[in-house]
């Protein structure tokens, strides 16, 4: 009889606690870390065979690239070919959720790239994590810290609920501030921006810093290359096992009205709807809260026992372009 893995230990941020982690990094171990955006299971992004250990514990397939995260611009030159496009916008929104894709230099590991002559860079803006790597001292790769396709995870229990019994160190740092992944956008050729995945950092800000517009990737590119420029680029991610159906906007009593097994999730109303199968993303129409609840409201929803997800999309712009692309891929069969 198989004996049943250990659970892994939560960590309080304490020095002591944060020293031990840092070493457990150096030595080739996993752990997972808060980020301001959500939890990322981080390991020595130069050691091959400590990222590896990611793609294990997450059941990740290896055409999926890692996000390396630096803690500093000197890091980032380490390992990446830089531009000024790249320079603008890290002295714009770094640290901050952006991540840049470049071109990136040999001492990368391929399983990081996915056997790509590309990485993805960022500089996290959460204190514990730079306080954690300031410790370890080296650049840290950290795709979220879920089973890999799941409902990323905005706090330590997500994570215990989800690799719990995969991985031994989970460092608690308090729900994410943002709640969905960083933007990231291509900047391989600088004077062509392209937008991988909408996050935190818009469009339009992005278009402003640069002073020129910041295009789509092209679907064709995506579908023919090999492994992916970046993570979160699949038609299906972010999924709970409940189905989801994406709506543009609820019919007044539809929620009232309909199969009390479905989860009816509205984005705001000035007379919301009501009903034990009813939820709320916001109430008021803020994006930032909206944002944040979404993943941990579809984890509560996918364990609530119920047979269909009901979800509004978010109107507008901004923001609403990183929540709807989230909800386009939770739904996507």
């Amino acid at each position: 009889m198989t004996k049943p893995r250990a659970q892994a230990r939560v960590y309080r941020a304490t020095p002591q606690n944060l020293r031990r982690l840092a070493a457990a990094l150096r030595r080739g171990e996993l752990v997972a870390v808060p980020t301001e955006t959500v939890y990322g299971l981080a390991a020595h992004a130069l050691d091959a065979k400590a990222c590896a250990r990611i793609f294990t514990a997450k059941r990740r397939p290896p055409d999926d690239p890692l996000i390396v995260h630096v803690g500093s611009w000197r890091e980032l030159e380490a390992i990446a070919e830089t531009n000024a496009a790249a320079r603008t916008l890290a002295a714009r929104f770094w640290p901050g959720p952006l991540t840049l894709v470049l071109p990136k230099k040999s001492v990368v590991p391929a399983i990081v790239s996915s056997g790509l002559p590309s990485v993805a860079v960022r500089m996290p803006r959460h204190p514990l994590f730079r306080k954690l790597q300031r410790l370890a001292g080296i650049p840290l790769a950290a795709p979220s810290a879920n089973p890999f396709g799941y409902v990323s995870p905005t706090t330590a229990a997500h994570v215990r609920d989800g690799l719990g019994n995969r991985i031994r160190h989970i460092l608690d740092g308090g729900p994410t501030r943002i709640g969905v992944e960083s933007t990231i956008v291509d900047l391989r050729d600088p004077a062509r921006p392209r937008l991988l995945r909408p996050g935190a950092v818009t469009r339009e800000e992005l278009a402003r810093a640069l002073g020129c517009p910041v295009r789509d990737a092209s679907r064709r590119q995506a579908r023919a290359a090999q492994a992916q420029l970046a993570p979160g680029m699949l038609a299906r991610h972010y999924s709970p096992r409940t189905p989801v159906t994406l709506h543009a906007r609820f019919a007044r009593n539809e929620p009232a009205a309909g199969d009390r097994r479905e989860a009816w999730v509205y984005f705001a109303r000035s007379t919301p709807p009501s009903g034990k199968n009813v939820f709320a993303l916001t109430t008021n129409g803020d994006l930032r809260v909206a944002a944040r609840r979404l993943f941990s409201v579809l984890r509560t929803l996918d364990a609530g026992g119920f047979t269909r997800l009901h979800v509004e999309l978010a109107p507008g712009r901004g923001l609403a372009e990183a929540i709807n692309d989230r909800l386009r891929r939770a739904a996507s069969r």
